[in-house]
Parts: structure tokens; C-alpha cells; sequence
């Protein structure tokens, strides 16, 4: 047998007309003997979830620390994960908690920027950089996206949503300037031609159009190019391939069921092309988009906010029709709390499905949920109060190994800005301040 040092380069593309593919890292990228330096590294990736309107704390908090806690019923759907997983008690957003109405806004606002939000309903908003941002903004060169903002309720950026402040602060989590916001995008099929549209803008508007009007997969036109590449890999390679393909074209399957059911809807109920009407369907094809958009490294960032603080969405699937955040202001009524208690487990367990995906994938020397940093949280913790203290946070990943998981952290109440400081110390961003910060979280390195 010879062995050579050559290998295929990490940045390789299947291109056909007006589409690009990337590849997940293959053993094929690693030359044979080659040294530690030469190895390709599985990158680190850093993403954050949002839920509206708090969680419901008493089935949320776990009781015990470290290793020794037991697992919580809103939690539950995330056992399986536990070794994978720190949960975080203690943190909080003092920038939003005030005396004066608003306290949507602002938990949206500072979510990931832990800045209070300018009060106007103007173009003169104001919050600050997001977390996701500071780092898309360093790391975003090594990528084709230099983050992905996706989200599965509608949201407007003009006009007063919340006792005097812009729609803007609740509806986008991410911030790329003071007064910048990036709204998310809500239709699988806009994220779907987002990640495999051409680099290139070579194609004429005409083709672009009939690309768009035959509806392809958009693996029928790089079918020859797979055929050369896969001839030259080995069958672990192979393999990778075949799965990653595979759940390309079953993303692009679900997406024109989802269209061609929207066409069948009368006018009244008409919904935009590829957005499901059911939530688990659309959040979990939301969350597949982003899950190979990291395995095949287009983005290394992204922000998914599965709806709008103050969300007002019914989850009829539960067996009631009440309006999330009406529910939130329970009084305490054993019933109400019931329902919002319902909804907070509805959520981990869509959020458990992308966990287990990421969990699924082989990459490197371990699984992409090891290469990467996750959070998932809310900007309040008692719905019916509007508190900004001891926030529900958890997160997953073991981030390259820089993690010591597995584990129930509890801070004396402590900036979650803490927190965004250190995951972007371990991105390898490391920033000096952020929003209220006061320093780095301890206890969560090995």
C-alpha cells in the first residue's frame, strides 16, 4: 500500500447550476501520517434557544448539585443527554428588571446582550452587540454564514409592541450593532436556498428564476460531481456522505409537503410557502437546516428563538387552546400552572430532538453535539411576576472538551452576561466586556 500526504481540502464543494453543497468533515481531510498540526480539527460551534414568557421554576430547578441532582420533570426530556449537560442556577438579567411596565421588551432586548433597552417606538432603538454577534463578527470569515438567525413565529421590527417599546427589542434576539437588530427567518424553505444557494452570482435572473420554478432537489444537479468524489473516498467516508445527503433530500421532502399542503388551505388561512402550521413540525425543520448547516460548516453561529417574548401562541396539540403568555399570569391557580408547565415540557422535548440529532452524528474523534456550546434559557423565570432572576439556563455540548458536563451548577446571583463571556473565551473570542458583566463564570472547565 503507498500512502501519500495528500488529502481533500476542508473548504469542498459540490457545485451544480445556482447551487452550492458543502461537505461535513471526512477522514479524506486528514492526510495519512499526518502530524497533530496537519489533523483536521472539528470546529467549534456556538448556538442559543429562547423560549418566551419564563418557565415555570419549581418543575425546572433541579434539587442537589454536581454530579449527585435529580432530573426535573420539565427536564426530563433531556435526560438522556445528562452527561452532555450543566445546568445552570443563579443567573440573571438586572437590566430588565425596573419598576415601569415593558418587561417583554426588555427581556428580549437583553437577552444576549445584557443591555437595557432604549424605551421608544421609533427608529432611534438601541439595546447592544449580542453575544452571537461578537463572535460571528471574529469567527465569521472561516464560514459561508457568518451566523444563521431562525426563529418559528412571525415577528415585525416597527411600531410600539410592549408598553412604549419597539417591536424590535422582543422579536430579534440578535443584535449585529447597538441598533441593529437581525430578525429571524421563519420559513425552512428561505433557510433551505440561504445554505445552498451559489456562492456565486454568476446566473442570470432568468435562470434563477426557473431554478427556483422546477423545484429540484438541489442534489440533482451536483449528482455527477458526487459520483466522482464519492469513487475516491473510503467506506467510512462513503458512508458520512450517504447520511449527510440523505438528510438533505428528506429536509427538501418535508419542505414541499409542507408547500404543497399550504396551496390546499383557503385564502383566509394562507400561509407563506414552506412554513408548517403544526409547531413540533416547524421548529424541528428549523432545527434540522441548522443541524446540517454546522455539520457541513457553513455557519459555526446561530440564535433560534421559538417565538416572541409576549407570545400570545396556542399550543391546541396539548389539549387546550389558552394563549401562552395569558396562562404565565396564573395568580398561582393550580390549574393555569398546569398549563404553562405543559408548555415549558412541549418545548424541551423539540429541543431534545435537536440535541439527539447533534448527539447521532459522528465527527472527528467524537459525536457534532461534542464540538459544540448550546444554550437553551428564557428571559424570565416567573412568568407571572416578570422576574429577571434566577433565569433557567442550561448547557450542552462539551465544547471540544473545554467542559467539564454532566453537572448542576448553582451561582449566588450573577450577571448571565458571566456566562456569554466565557463561552466566547472557549470560541476563542475572548472579550473583556459584555453588556453588565462583571468577570468569567468559574466550575465549568475540567
Amino acid at each position: 500500500m503507498i500512502i501519500t500526504k495528500k488529502r481533500l481540502p476542508r473548504r469542498t464543494f459540490l457545485k451544480g447550476m445556482g447551487v452550492t453543497v458543502a461537505l461535513p468533515l471526512l477522514d479524506a481531510m486528514t492526510p495519512a501520517l499526518a502530524s497533530a498540526a496537519e489533523t483536521a480539527k472539528a470546529p467549534l460551534r456556538l448556538a442559543f434557544f429562547a423560549v418566551p414568557n419564563g418557565i415555570e421554576m419549581k418543575s425546572w430547578t433541579p434539587k442537589g448539585t454536581g454530579k449527585d441532582y435529580a432530573i426535573t420533570r420539565i427536564l426530563k426530556p433531556l435526560e438522556p443527554f445528562r452527561e452532555d449537560m450543566l445546568v445552570l442556577t443563579g443567573l440573571a438579567h438586572r437590566t430588565g428588571q425596573t419598576k415601569e411596565a415593558g418587561d417583554h421588551a426588555r427581556a428580549g432586548g437583553n437577552y444576549l446582550t445584557g443591555v437595557h433597552p432604549k424605551r421608544t417606538t421609533g427608529a432611534d432603538i438601541e439595546v447592544g452587540v449580542s453575544v452571537d454577534q461578537v463572535a460571528a463578527k471574529a469567527l465569521g470569515h472561516h464560514t459561508r454564514l457568518a451566523s444563521l438567525e431562525l426563529g418559528c413565529e412571525a415577528t415585525r421590527s416597527v411600531g410600539s409592541c410592549d408598553a412604549g417599546y419597539s417591536c424590535a427589542y422582543q422579536n430579534s434576539m440578535a443584535w449585529r450593532t447597538p441598533n441593529t437588530p437581525m430578525p429571524p427567518e421563519i420559513n425552512p424553505r428561505q433557510v433551505f436556498e440561504r445554505l445552498y444557494g451559489s456562492l456565486e452570482s454568476s446566473l442570470d435572473p432568468k435562470a434563477q428564476a426557473a431554478l427556483t420554478e422546477d423545484r429540484k432537489s438541489v442534489l440533482d444537479y451536483v449528482n455527477a460531481r458526487t459520483r466522482k468524489l464519492v469513487s475516491t473516498l473510503g467506506p467510512s467516508d462513503r458512508r458520512k456522505i450517504d447520511e449527510y445527503l440523505t438528510a438533505i433530500r428528506e429536509i427538501e421532502k418535508r419542505i414541499a409537503r409542507v408547500e404543497a399542503d399550504n396551496r390546499q388551505l383557503t385564502p383566509e388561512m394562507e400561509k407563506p410557502n414552506g412554513i408548517p402550521a403544526n409547531f413540533a413540525e416547524h421548529v424541528r425543520l428549523i432545527q434540522d437546516l441548522l443541524v446540517v448547516a454546522f455539520q457541513s460548516d457553513i455557519t459555526r453561529i446561530a440564535t433560534v428563538l421559538y417565538s416572541r417574548e409576549g407570545s400570545n401562541r396556542a399550543y391546541p396539540e396539548l389539549g387546550f387552546t389558552d394563549g401562552h403568555h395569558p396562562i404565565t399570569h396564573h395568580r398561582y391557580l393550580p390549574d393555569l400552572i398546569e398549563k404553562v408547565t405543559k408548555i415549558n415540557c412541549y418545548h424541551l422535548e423539540q429541543f431534545a430532538y435537536f440535541i439527539g440529532k447533534l448527539k447521532s452524528i459522528k465527527e472527528g474523534d467524537g459525536t457534532l453535539l461534542d464540538h459544540c456550546l448550546i444554550t437553551y434559557g428564557s428571559g424570565h423565570s416567573d412568568g407571572n411576576r416578570h422576574s429577571h432572576v434566577d433565569l433557567p439556563l442550561i448547557l450542552l455540548g462539551r465544547g471540544n472538551g473545554k467542559l467539564n458536563t454532566g453537572r448542576h451548577i448553582v451561582y449566588p446571583e450573577t450577571p448571565m452576561t458571566n456566562l456569554f463571556l466565557t463561552l466566547l473565551d472557549k470560541m476563542g473570542v475572548p472579550t473583556e466586556k459584555l453588556g453588565d458583566s462583571t468577570g468569567k463564570l468559574d466550575q465549568l472547565s475540567l
